[in-house]
């Protein structure tokens, strides 16, 4: 078993593979011989059938197919040991092969991965935004949880802290939803004015264009796809089921209890704080994530090397389910070729940096990741073997192993860019954020 590699170009080479009639033909006897035991062929007793016919019969194809499993075997050693990095899978080239020869050659295409030179600083400074949560922010979220876990009251009549249940039909639209209508949702004068003093019973009518403050506020209201309603233009009718009228919570120890558990939050001032640092920690993740696709994007551009198109065009063409024409692979490659790249520029700052996922970090991360959820439905001092249980189910699943350490990868990332890159901090609100990071 020899194998020779032909470099073509920089990134294109021909590893061609040379198999000696006695690499293969002991594994063709052996299962030729099997075959002959087994073999049920009328006229002959199992086990007496002769050689000859069960070659006639199966030799071919097992010819084949262990001449296909030493290639695989002996290309992936050889990839082992050679080092050799490839895009895509080697490619079989198409030539006539003579099965009856002593010595058996096959040539398959390769596309090498590009050397390059890689630098974490780039010579523009990246933003590093730090999100900040603002009094606004606070008064907001204070004034939900006030509401959230406030007392509700049958009213006669509705006002601008009153909320309506009510269905808004519209049959021509196909519009026949039971939702619950705010005061603050409200963007029209007129409509304002209609929602005041109304009562159970009544049958109000709104003009759909500039209804809602905000766009989403439509497809909830409606109980429809956005883009089938935000720019609807029609009267649409309301009749009401109910008005109730909302009693805030006071901020006490009881709230506070119900909120964080006995006795972890005793102020509003410590209320305040608590929030703030949860929100903080959430828009960490948030600005994290910008700052991941920041640097992303600013290595891409700095970062310049070939990539073997041609060859990857033709590998895409087949190694899907189900074939390519050679345009549909050339149109499929323009549009991963930059993730491609940037799966090149993240693996070798994986390698030059040797950052690494062990497994009791996955544990440690995934007992965190399971805490956040639980602490959504208001789990939030779960027990350590609970936690520990879970992480285990979970850990069971290599779909969720990926997952999660894919995630965990991410962070050790963007911790290394917060070390390493050029980056420049800015603080600002969470409002200016979006508006900043996320405007068009």
């Amino acid at each position: 078993m020899k194998v020779v590699k032909t470099q073509k170009d920089e990134l294109n080479a021909v590893l061609t593979l040379t198999l000696e009639r006695g690499d293969f033909q002991p594994k063709v006897d052996e299962v030729l011989t099997n075959y002959r035991k087994k073999a049920n062929i009328p006229g002959f007793r199992k086990g007496q059938v002769p050689m000859g016919l069960v070659k006639k019969q199966y030799g071919m194809a097992v010819l084949v197919e262990e001449v296909n499993k030493l290639l695989q075997q002996e290309m992936g050693q050889y990839l082992q040991e050679e080092k050799l990095a490839l895009l895509g899978n080697p490619l079989p080239v198409d030539k006539p092969i003579d099965w009856q020869a002593e010595q058996l050659s096959f040539d398959f295409e390769v596309g090498l991965s590009p050397e390059f030179d890689l630098d974490l600083k780039t010579k523009k400074a990246i933003t590093h935004y730090q999100i900040v949560a603002d009094k606004k922010m606070l008064d907001d979220q204070i004034d939900r949880i006030k509401k959230q876990f406030g007392t509700v009251a049958p009213a006669e009549q509705s006002s601008k802290t009153a909320e309506i249940k009510g269905t808004f039909v519209l049959e021509s639209a196909e519009i026949n939803n039971q939702t619950t209508l705010l005061f603050d949702q409200l963007k029209s004068k007129k409509a304002q004015t209609a929602f005041l003093g109304a009562k159970v019973g009544d049958v109000l009518s709104f003009e759909t264009k500039g209804l809602f403050e905000e766009d989403f506020v439509y497809a909830r209201a409606f109980g429809k796809k956005s883009e089938e309603v935000n720019d609807l233009e029609a009267t649409v009718s309301f009749e009401v089921i109910s008005i109730e009228e909302r009693t805030p919570a006071a901020l006490d120890q009881e709230l506070f209890d119900k909120l964080y558990g006995p006795g972890v939050v005793d102020s509003e001032k410590a209320l305040r704080e608590k929030i703030k640092a949860e929100a903080e920690e959430q828009f960490n993740q948030q600005a994290d994530q910008k700052l991941y696709q920041d640097v992303t994007d600013a290595l891409l551009d700095a970062t310049s090397f070939n990539l073997p198109a041609a060859f990857l065009t033709k590998w895409l063409m087949t190694s899907g389910e189900k074939p390519m024409t050679e345009q549909e692979a050339a149109e499929a490659y323009a549009q991963s070729e930059k993730a491609l790249r940037f799966q090149l520029i993240e693996g070798k700052i994986i390698e030059k940096n040797n950052l690494q996922v062990k497994f009791e970090e996955l544990k440690d991360f995934a007992k965190k990741y399971i805490a956040q959820q639980m602490a959504q439905y208001g789990q939030l001092n779960p027990k350590e073997e609970e936690l520990e249980s879970i992480a285990a189910r979970i850990l069971g699943n290599q779909d969720e192993v990926k997952r999660l350490s894919d995630q965990l990868m991410s962070e050790k990332l963007v911790a290394l860019f917060k070390e390493a890159c050029h980056l420049k901090a800015k603080e600002v609100t969470y409002d200016k954020f979006i508006a900043e990071a996320y405007s068009a």
